[in-house]
């Protein structure tokens, strides 16, 4: 059984990252929950009620805050579940350590592109949305993730502020209200298979909860560039851990 000062340590740790970054998590808490003695399976499953909850709580928090694109989000959303339905399926049929140094790579490009790219908003202007460009970045987030079993976040973000005009924040907040409903449903499947440790994600939650919160509060407080940096750091990290993993394949 995990610890109870360690569940919510790891917890908040986590919850911060994804209520800054908008982000899953799934690349720390799968290995975490793996390491603690749960088998992938359940680990992956237990990972997304976990997800469900910190970005519950990171959009709840960037909602008060104005920092969300209801629109985006749900037409991104529409796009995003069935094509990770369709990932899922061909993840049993394509090679996945190819599929893994593929995705290791791209993410390692769309960091450079991300880090580089100016904020396309100067304070006081309206938002400009490239709506079309929306269904492409669901259905790159949903197929992503159902293929490798990575949080859609890694990829919302940069794509939603470089393809669709989003500012860093606006992105941040919406990929956590959209991260929300994919992780449902991802938790939903995996509940009716057993495999989610309701008990650990229970201990867990308090300490995403907090976490999430106090990441969103950070977000207005980073220079865009600032963030986009350490970002990029996260990209390149989850990168080189699925190139690992596929080199270990081979």
């Amino acid at each position: 059984m995990l610890n109870p000062v360690m569940a919510v340590l790891i917890g908040v740790l986590i919850g911060t990252i994804a209520g800054l970054f908008g982000v899953g998590g799934g690349f720390l808490i799968v290995p975490s929950l793996v390491f603690l003695g749960l088998p992938v399976h359940v680990a992956i499953g237990t990972s997304l009620a976990c997800i469900t909850i910190s970005s519950l709580a990171s959009a709840s928090a960037h909602i008060r805050a104005g920092r969300v694109l209801y629109r985006v989000a749900f037409l991104k959303e529409v796009f995003s579940i069935p094509a990770a339905v369709m990932g899922a399926y061909l993840s049993g049929i394509l090679n996945s350590n190819v599929l893994e140094a593929v995705f290791g790579l791209l993410l390692i490009y769309v960091a450079y592109v991300f880090v580089r790219r100016s904020d396309v908003r100067n304070r006081g202007e309206a938002l400009r949305i490239n709506y079309r460009k929306v269904p492409l970045i669901g259905a790159l987030s949903g197929l992503t993730s159902g293929l490798l079993g990575v949080s859609g976040g890694v990829l919302n973000v940069p794509l939603f502020h470089t393809l669709a005009g989003l500012p860093v924040n606006y992105a941040v907040g919406t990929s956590s209200l959209a991260l929300f409903f994919t992780a449902l449903v991802g938790t939903a499947t995996h509940l009716t298979l057993g495999q989610v440790d309701l008990q650990t994600a229970l201990l867990l939650s308090p300490g995403l909860i907090i976490g999430a919160a106090a990441g969103a509060r950070l977000v207005p407080r980073l220079h865009p560039r600032r963030f986009k940096i350490l970002f990029s750091v996260l990209l390149i990290m989850v990168a080189v851990r699925l190139l690992l993993r596929a080199l270990k394949g081979f």
